[in-house]
């Protein structure tokens, strides 16, 4: 059996770095984790070949050669993944679908041969038994929850793992929280599931024999969804890996804003070589946060929370969102102010839309607000409902507050703010790579000579080189997101 397995294309979207990525020639931010681990699956005589259309063009020459294309993706792929199945049609092969997009609307694309939903673990076996049979059916479903200690290791002898950048896995899945707006526990459920501490060195010894050296990013929706694994068994095991490796990776995550009352958890994520964690702010207005139901930042003081984070040395990257009903016209400005003073370079800020299984979902579906499926990209200017807020005036405040926020005079001065209270973790080994000299040539040439930010470039250059020298390399990275932040809202907030 051929089989081919694809990953559809990724919009243009200021969560793929695809700006960032051209200074290091890195061809997409992560490889298709999901679909590597589903390909570790399949029977092991069975030939396998994976085309990430992030990375490779794909050819009708690659689909004739297959006997069946096995098709991933989440929501803000459709489109790719709808182009995929009509070239498939045309040609006559079969798809077999799966992952978030598929499982979420499986109703848009019932013209899928075989729909392989929910998770692999539970619904693939049952395909591939009958498929043996002869006997395949269109649609395997479950409600049942999967046992990730049997997930296997990611197949990654599919991938050249240098046209990333950076590599990524699974801890666990589920958040123990229920957010209105999100379909991680409609996904997932709400009892976080996780991996063994043998499994997970075994992940880490796969990607090492990979030959892999940098940034590995754990794809959990909230890493810290049972913090006493992590404390006594999970991260001292990671602790002992990376000391005996001599530090070969750093790592980044996802993870509540409650991380900031455990002291002993940041410590040991410290230990352990993670540097970065994405936080879920979503809003500074405590009545939008009662309204979507976001437990752990209710009633707290949230720019301590960031900044007792970042003083055990992580960057905080933060998510935010408008349009909430509870958004006053103020919102926008609020943003801004938070972000600056929070000193969160990396801000992501989307306008609020309702994924199909939510609470929000259902909730606009009865008040008849409900006026499309969302295309899963928050930050295209697009909305799937009929907001509180007058429309054009919500579209306006999120405009300017990105180009605020995103401009190179204030977003120069946060990374300014950020570096000069910063102090990375200890642990982490210092090495200068090709990529690194690569980014720093490139930076100057593209935002130092030709860019409008070329003024607070040379003055944060020249700032980090001469007093926080161990920095450098960060400030340069800065620098380069900010430029991708840029090239995005100039396609975006055009319109």
């Amino acid at each position: 059996m051929n089989i081919l397995l694809v990953n559809p294309t990724f919009p243009d979207t200021f969560w793929g770095f695809r700006h960032a990525l051209k200074f290091i020639s890195k061809k997409a931010a992560y490889p298709p984790l999901g679909l590597l681990t589903v390909a570790a699956m399949l029977p092991t005589a069975w030939n396998k070949r994976l085309i990430d259309m992030n990375v490779h063009t794909l050819k009708d020459v690659d689909l004739m050669r297959a006997d069946y294309v096995f098709l991933g993706g989440m929501s803000v792929q459709q489109s790719s993944a709808r182009d995929v199945i009509t070239r498939c049609k045309s040609l006559g092969i079969k798809v077999v679908a799966g992952g978030p997009l598929f499982t979420a609307h499986q109703e848009e694309f019932d013209d899928v041969d075989y729909l392989v939903l929910n998770e692999a673990e539970l619904t693939l076996p049952r395909f591939l038994k009958d498929l043996e049979l002869g006997c395949p059916q269109h649609r395997y479903e479950s409600n049942d929850w999967a046992d990730v200690t049997t997930t296997p290791l990611p197949l990654w002898s599919l991938i050249n793992p240098h046209d990333y950048g950076s590599m990524n896995l699974q801890y666990s899945r589920g958040c123990p929280y229920d957010c209105e707006f999100c379909d991680i526990t409609v996904l997932y459920g709400r009892v976080p599931r996780t991996k063994t501490k043998e499994q997970l060195l075994r992940e880490l010894d796969s990607l090492y024999a990979l030959g892999w050296r940098g940034g590995v990013f754990f794809v959990d929706d909230n890493f810290i969804g049972n913090k006493n694994r992590l404390k006594k068994e999970i991260l001292p095991a990671v602790i002992q890996w990376m000391e005996r490796m001599k530090y070969p990776f750093s790592f980044n995550t996802e993870a509540s804003i409650n991380l900031s009352d455990d002291e002993e958890l940041m410590d040991l994520m410290s230990k352990a070589g993670f540097h970065a964690v994405f936080v879920g702010i979503e809003s500074p207005n405590e009545e939008s946060l009662v309204e979507c139901k976001k437990t752990p930042n209710k009633n707290r003081d949230l720019i301590a929370s960031v900044k007792k984070i970042q003083h055990h040395g992580f960057q905080v990257q933060g998510g935010f969102i408008v349009g909430f009903d509870s958004d006053p016209s103020s919102i926008f400005q609020k943003v801004v102010d938070f972000v600056q003073e929070s000193g969160i370079v990396t801000a992501m800020v989307g306008l609020l839309n309702a994924p199909v299984g939510t609470k929000l979902h259902h909730r606009l579906m009865k008040e008849g607000r409900l006026l499309k499926t969302m295309t899963g990209d928050n930050t295209d200017f697009s909305m799937n409902f009929i907001p509180r807020m007058n429309r054009e005036a919500l579209l306006k405040g999120y405009r300017s507050l990105l180009e605020h926020i995103y401009s190179p005079k204030p977003y120069y001065a946060r990374v300014k703010q950020f570096l000069r209270t910063y102090t990375p973790p200890a642990v982490h080994l210092s090495r200068l790579t090709i990529a690194d000299i690569r980014a720093l040539v490139a930076s100057t040439v593209v935002l130092g000579v030709v860019g409008k930010e070329r003024f607070q470039y040379w003055k944060l250059f020249l700032w980090s080189l001469f007093t926080r020298p161990r920095l450098f390399p960060l400030a340069i990275t800065f620098s380069i997101y900010g430029h991708h932040f840029r090239k995005i809202l100039e396609v975006y907030g055009a319109g």
